[in-house]
Parts: structure tokens; sequence; C-alpha cells
């Protein structure tokens, strides 16, 4: 067997034994019988890109600032920048992509969801969309304010809507993302919010992130600015809301270069986890990149640091 082919390539099968990492020894990997197909390892995913420690050749990157970082060429297959991309991190509200992806994978766009009273949230400074205990609204719409605005009452409902229960959610979501491959993280929440034991990886990151645009509702609303909806108080009276998206870019407060257009992504603040953003981008000949940076000081220096990492798109 072959250890560098091992390693460099990835699994097809659409449920992974386990994650790649640079960690695990050869017999880690899934052996099949020579009945049934011969003396081979099952890789992780060839259509996924693999990070092996750091990568950084022919770029010109100053993550100085980034506690990880890496970026992916989608249509190739390819890592083109990884800075401890395997490191277990705090996402903040990166999180939400592992909760989006739950919900559209367990729930129907039309699900009706209940507030219950935990979606009040006490934590100062959390992102709030000023649920009420009793008011109702589709999963749709609660997606929506949970990934343009990145609300995090919104998150406990779709949570409680889902599985019942914060707990039972969670578990959900750490089984998702073994099967994703993505075994270097855990789910304790269903926001982000800093908990214990509550982790991921910037690859890790990528592979959820990546699944989740399987979904075209994600993909629409990772793209949006902005959102009005109409939902319903625990009295039935109507309730309007509008929110913005956090991601500057499609704010327009902060420009791509010139040949890179962000198509979308999720971003994530805490105390614990600075600044966090995740990206889907498009170059100037159509071809498709995943960027994500955990742990950048500041949000100014996050936003000056993915535009340098987007840089290294070539076209």
């Amino acid at each position: 067997m072959l250890l560098s082919s091992m390693l460099m390539v990835g699994c097809g099968s659409e449920t992974y034994e386990m994650a790649y990492s640079p960690n695990y020894p050869v017999s880690s990997y899934r052996m099949d019988s020579v009945e049934e197909r011969g003396d081979t390892a099952i890789p992780f995913a060839k259509e996924l890109c693999v990070a092996d420690g750091d990568v950084s050749a022919g770029t010109d990157v100053d993550m100085s600032q980034a506690a990880a970082a890496a970026l992916f060429s989608v249509n190739e297959s390819g890592t083109i920048y990884a800075q401890n991309a395997h490191e277990r991190l705090a996402p903040a509200s990166l999180t939400k992509v592992m909760t989006a992806l739950v919900a559209l994978k367990y729930g129907s766009p039309d699900d009706l969801l209940t507030a219950s009273a935990n979606v009040k949230i006490t934590e100062p400074g959390a992102t709030l969309c000023g649920l009420k205990e009793g008011d109702k609204m589709t999963l749709t719409q609660a997606l929506h304010v949970l990934l343009i605005q990145s609300s995090n009452d919104v998150a406990v409902l779709i949570a409680e809507g889902i599985s019942g229960s914060e707990e039972a959610f969670c578990s959900l979501m750490n089984q998702e993302a073994r099967a994703l491959g993505a075994t270097n993280c855990n789910f304790v929440n269903s926001h982000g919010l800093t908990a214990e034991n509550h982790y991921v990886t910037a690859y890790d990151m990528y592979l959820i992130f990546n699944e989740a645009l399987k979904y075209n509702l994600f993909s629409e609303i990772i793209s949006t600015p902005s959102y009005t909806t109409v939902y319903k108080d625990s009295a039935g009276n109507d309730k309007e809301l509008s929110v913005n998206s956090s991601n500057l870019y499609l704010q327009g407060q902060k420009d791509a270069p010139d040949t890179i257009t962000v198509v979308g992504g999720k971003t994530g603040t805490t105390k614990a986890a600075k600044s966090c953003l995740i990206l889907l981008s498009r170059s100037s000949s159509g071809g498709q990149y995943i960027s994500v940076i955990l742990g950048s000081e500041t949000r100014d220096t996050l936003y000056d640091e993915m535009t340098d990492l987007l840089d290294e798109i070539k076209n």
C-alpha cells in the first residue's frame, strides 16, 4: 500500500468512515476485502480538497493575526493555502452553518416552528431578533434570520423545532459532522455562543460549508444582503422583521479583489473566537472557491486578511 497515494486523495462515497487527518496512521483507513473491491484503501473523498498540514507554496499571504485560515478550489479539488487548518478553535456563529445543514436535512421549508421560553438569551452582546415564547415562524423564515442576521434566539427555535431539544439537535449536528468526515469538531449548542467543548477546525468548516452548499435554499440565503418577513406572535398578530447581513462584502462595506465576486458566506464573532468568516467566492473565469479564517484579532483585520487570501485566486 502506498502511503502517499492515501494521504493525498479523497473518497467519493456519501457516508465517510472518518476524517482525513495527517495525524491518523495508515492503518486507520478502512480496508475492503479482496472479495469486495480488492486490497485497496477507500480514500477520504476524491471530490474534496485535502489539507496535508500547512500549505503556502507560491502564495504571498500575511495571516499573522489569524489563528487558522484556508483557501480551497472547489472545481479543482485543490488546497491553495492552509494555516493551522486542523487546529481546534472556537467557531462563534460559524456554528450556524451546521445548524442550517441539519435543519435542511431533517426539516421541511414550510415547517412551522413555535418558540419556547428557551429562546430568551441574556448573554451580553448576543445578536437577537427578539423572539418571545409562543412566537411562530416557518423554517424558511427562521433560516433566513439565522444566516443573514446571525440571530442566536432563532437558532434555539430551529434546534427545538427540529429535534425537540437543543441537546438532541446537537447530537444530530455531531452525527452529521462525523458522517462528512468532520471529526475534529464538536458542537454543544446551535448558535455558537462560547461554551466548553464547543470547537471546530478550519478544515472541518470547509467540509460542512461545502455540504451545505448542496442545498439551493442555503446558497440563496447566504448571498442575500437583507431580508424582511412577517411572522406571528403568541396571540396570532403579525410581526414584521427586517434583518441585514453581517457580511461586510455583501453590504458593500468591504471590497474583494477586482477579479473575485463574493457569492456569500457566514460571519462569527465572540470574545473567545474573535472574528471568523467563511465564504463562497467566484473568479471571473467561473471557478468557485471556499475560504475560511478563524480567530482573527479584529473585524477589520479579518476582512483585510480575507481579501489578501482571495487575492491568491488566479483566474
